[in-house]
């Protein structure tokens, strides 16, 4: 686990098989202080809450718990090893006959019982929806009411989809039925359909001077350094991406890190700003010490766009499920 967002994803799972914070501690030799900041971290950068009461009973809430099951569908991506063949039993040795004297009386066999079959309960039918976990949050209550009111349905979460590519594969492969995904424009060769915006901006602590200042321009950005969240992480590729189509020019980040704290401990000590959208972004807006930028120029706003698997005309409820997420 070499980045701070799998090791706080580390420590979800590991809160959830503990079932409280103090024992989650005292199984990783921690303090329970840092759980608490990892997990509140966590949910900061899904954007949703993972648990109700964590210094206490410690419970699930319904997108902690969808959470939960979409990191335990990952182990299941590999095949099982395969199984030995099984060998015949051996032929046991036929019982010695009983002599006379020690044969018991014939026994009245009793009437068989009437078979009775058990009743087949209809299984569930599964729908894997793929998005970015900010994303999942956006819609939680919406699929929690699809389910309860489709009793036949279940959901079942992909969280590790960001981009169009990743999207195209995993509705080609037959891991998803609906896939969600960032994207600054209509990808070509892929179809598509146009979800919802949002804005990408940009934050400061509240006394860097770029925060007090009525405009801020390129030429001021190109020389604040910047921080930013971890490599290899789908919120920072659509970030740079869309930076970079803004002619935004930066060098490399001050600091990258996917623990919330860090950086917002680092905005309000004047180390440079940070781009976010979303629920990050609101998230991030509403702390004191920390100041959206008032740019010269809107950054491009990020695209979240839906995708349906091609065979979905077999399956009405994926096709019901995609509008219904629309209404």
């Amino acid at each position: 686990m070499d980045s701070p967002s799998l090791r706080q994803l580390d420590i979800f799972a590991q809160m959830v098989a503990a079932g409280s914070v103090m024992r989650c501690a005292r199984d990783l030799n921690v303090s329970v202080e840092q759980i608490v900041q990892d997990m509140a971290s966590l949910e900061m950068r899904l954007g949703y809450r993972l648990f109700d009461d964590l210094e206490g009973a410690a419970r699930l809430t319904p997108a902690g718990r969808k959470t939960a099951q979409a990191m335990t569908l990952l182990t299941q991506d590999a095949p099982a090893p395969a199984q030995e063949a099984e060998k015949p039993a051996p032929i046991a040795a036929p019982a010695p006959s009983p002599e006379p004297e020690a044969m018991a009386a014939p026994v009245e066999e009793e009437p068989p019982t009437p078979f009775v079959p058990m009743p087949v309960l209809p299984s569930r039918q599964p729908i894997i929806l793929a998005a970015p976990a900010p994303v999942f949050g956006h819609f939680q209550d919406a699929l929690a009411a699809f389910e309860a009111a489709n009793e036949d349905i279940a959901i079942t979460l992909d969280l590790h989809v960001h981009n169009a590519q990743d999207a195209a594969i995993v509705l080609a492969n037959g891991r998803a039925d609906i896939a969600y995904f960032y994207a600054l424009e209509e990808p070509a060769g892929f179809r598509s359909r146009y979800g919802w915006s949002e804005q990408l901006n940009l934050y400061a602590g509240s006394g860097h001077a770029l925060a007090r200042a009525d405009s801020v321009s390129r030429d001021d950005l190109a020389l604040t350094p910047m921080l930013s969240l971890e490599t290899g992480s789908g919120m920072r590729d659509i970030i740079e991406a869309a930076l970079a189509k803004g002619r935004f020019r930066n060098a490399m980040p001050l600091l990258e890190s996917d623990n919330m704290f860090e950086i917002i401990a680092a905005l309000r000590d004047g180390a440079g700003c940070f781009a976010a959208f979303g629920t990050l972004a609101r998230d991030i807006g509403r702390m004191s010490g920390i100041q959206r930028l008032a740019l010269d120029m809107p950054l491009p706003a990020i695209e979240i766009r839906q995708a349906i698997a091609p065979r979905s005309a077999d399956k009405p409820a994926v096709e019901a499920l995609a509008e219904f997420l629309f209404l």
